[in-house]
C-alpha cells in the first residue's frame, strides 16, 4: 500500500508549497532510482550497439524488426505468471533474480559479438532477456507505490521517467562514441553487464519490502484477474489502449540504423545523436512536469500529446535535414513523457495493492507489445514499401487511434488532477 500520509487539500486545508524535490529525499526511492538509472544507461549502450551490428551484419530491416520480435515473445508466454509471481512473492527478491539474468545475457552478448558466432546466439540472449524482463517489470512496477506517499507518487513517476530519459540520453551518445572508437561492439555488451550488477547491488540496499498476507494458489482465476480488473475500468484499458496502439503505429525507433545509414548518411555516431534525442525531448519534458502542479486536465493532456506525437513522427518520415529530424524525435519524446506520467499513475493509484503485480503485468504486456511488436511491424513494412511509408503511415495511424479512443472513452477527456485521491 502507499504509505499514509494526511492530504491537506483532503483536509480543507491551503495546500503546501510545491516541492519538486520532496521524493528524493526518501532513501529507499533514491536507491531505486539511482540503480534504475544505472541500468537504463547500460541498456540505452546496449541498443545502439545491438542495432548497428545487426544491420552492419545482416544489412537486413527485417533482422532489425525480429529484435522486436524475439524479446516480445517471453512476454506474451510468461506475462500472467510473472503478475501473479509479483503479487505472491517478494518483489524486491524478483527484482534481484531478474537483475542477475541480465547480467548474464549481456555478458553471453558480448562473447558472441567477441567470436563473431551465429546471429541465431544474438537472438538467443535476447529471449532470455526478454524472459527477466517480463518477470521484472511487474515486480518493479508493484513495488514503487510502497516507497513513497500516495500525494508523492505522480511525482515519483515522473522522476523516475526522467531518470530513465537522462540515461538514455547519455547511453546512445556513449554507445555510438565507443562503437566509432574502437570499432567493436562486445565492450558495450560488458559495460551493460556491469551496469546490471550496480543495479542488484543498489536495489539490495533497499529496506521496505512488503510481505505477503495471503499467498493464492496459481489458478485460471489467479492468472486472469489482472485482465478481469483492467477490462472492468474503463479508465484503465482507455490509456493502456491509447499507448499500445499508438506506439505500435507510430513507432519509428527500430529504423533509425536505417535512417542513419542509408536516408541521413550520420554513421554510427550519428545514430547515437539520433537515439538520444526521443530520450532528451522526454527528459526536458519530465523537468518541466517536475517543477510545476500537478496537471489540471491530465486526460485531455495525455491526448493532445499523443496527437503531437504523430505528427512528429509523419514529419520525420519525410525529413531529409539530420537535425530536423533530431527535433522531431525530440518532440516524439517529450509527447511520450506525458502520456507515461498519466498511463503508469492511473494504473497504480486505481488498482488495489494485491492486485497491483497482475495489473501491471497487463500494463508491461501493452507497452512491451506495442514496442517489440511495433519495431517487427515497422521492420517489416519497411522491408515490403520502403522505410518512409512505414514512418509516415504509422504517424497517420497514431492520429486516426487518437480520435477513436477519445469516442470510445469520453471519460479520459475529462479526467483532472492526478494527486488527488
Amino acid at each position: 500500500m502507499f504509505e499514509t500520509e494526511a492530504s491537506s487539500s483532503a483536509l480543507g486545508l491551503p495546500r503546501a508549497p510545491l516541492d519538486p524535490y520532496a521524493v528524493l529525499r526518501n532513501r529507499d526511492f533514491a536507491f531505486y532510482l539511482v540503480g534504475r538509472f544505472v541500468a537504463a544507461l547500460g541498456q540505452q549502450m546496449l541498443t545502439v550497439a545491438l542495432g548497428w551490428e545487426l544491420y552492419k551484419r545482416t544489412n537486413s530491416a527485417l533482422a532489425l524488426g525480429m529484435v522486436g520480435l524475439t524479446q516480445m515473445m517471453p512476454m506474451v508466454l510468461f506475462v500472467l505468471v510473472a503478475g501473479h509471481v509479483a503479487d505472491n512473492f517478494s518483489r524486491k527478491r524478483i527484482i534481484l533474480v531478474t537483475t542477475f539474468v541480465t547480467v548474464c545475457a549481456s555478458a553471453g552478448l558480448s562473447f558472441i559479438s567477441a567470436w563473431r558466432a551465429p546471429v541465431f546466439w544474438i537472438y538467443f540472449c535476447l529471449f532470455a532477456a526478454g524472459t527477466a524482463r517480463t518477470f521484472l517489470w511487474p515486480a518493479s512496477a508493484a513495488f514503487l507505490p510502497c516507497l513513497v506517499p500516495r500525494e508523492q507518487f505522480s511525482r515519483a513517476v515522473t522522476w523516475n521517467s526522467g531518470s530513465f530519459q537522462l540515461s538514455s540520453v547519455a547511453g546512445p551518445v556513449a554507445g555510438g562514441a565507443l562503437i566509432a572508437l574502437t570499432g567493436r561492439f562486445w565492450p558495450v555488451y560488458a559495460l551493460n553487464a556491469a551496469a546490471a550488477l550496480v543495479c542488484l547491488a543498489l536495489i539490495g540496499f533497499v529496506r521496505r519490502d512488503p510481505v505477503v498476507a495471503v499467498k493464492e494458489k496459481m489458478t485460471t482465476e489467479s492468472l486472469v484477474a489482472g485482465l478481469r480488473f483492467v477490462f472492468a475500468t474503463p479508465m484503465i484499458l482507455g490509456t493502456l489502449t491509447l499507448d499500445l496502439f499508438a506506439v505500435l503505429l507510430g513507432g519509428a525507433t527500430a529504423l533509425l540504423p536505417m535512417y542513419a545509414k542509408d536516408i541521413l548518411e550520420a554513421g554510427p555516431s550519428g545514430l547515437g545523436f539520433l537515439q538520444a534525442a526521443l530520450p532528451l525531448g522526454s527528459l526536458f519534458c519530465a523537468l518541466l512536469l517536475a517543477h510545476r502542479p500537478p496537471l489540471e486536465k491530465a486526460g485531455s493532456a495525455m491526448l493532445r500529446a499523443v496527437t503531437a506525437f504523430g505528427v512528429a513522427t509523419i514529419i520525420f518520415g519525410y525529413s531529409r535535414s539530420f537535425w530536423l529530424s533530431f527535433l522531431m524525435l525530440f518532440l516524439c519524446g517529450a509527447a511520450d513523457t506525458i502520456s507515461i506520467v498519466v498511463r503508469h499513475t492511473l494504473v497504480q493509484v486505481l488498482t488495489p495493492d494485491e492486485k497491483r503485480g497482475r495489473v501491471s503485468a497487463v500494463n508491461s504486456l501493452f507497452i512491451g507489445t506495442s514496442n517489440e511488436l511495433g519495431g517487427f511491424e515497422s521492420g517489416s513494412v519497411a522491408y515490403l514499401a520502403g522505410p518512409v511509408f512505414s514512418v509516415v503511415s504509422g504517424g497517420l495511424g497514431t492520429i486516426l487511434v487518437v480520435i477513436a479512443v477519445a469516442l470510445i472513452w469520453p471519460g479520459i477527456r475529462k479526467f483532472g488532477r492526478l494527486d488527488v485521491p
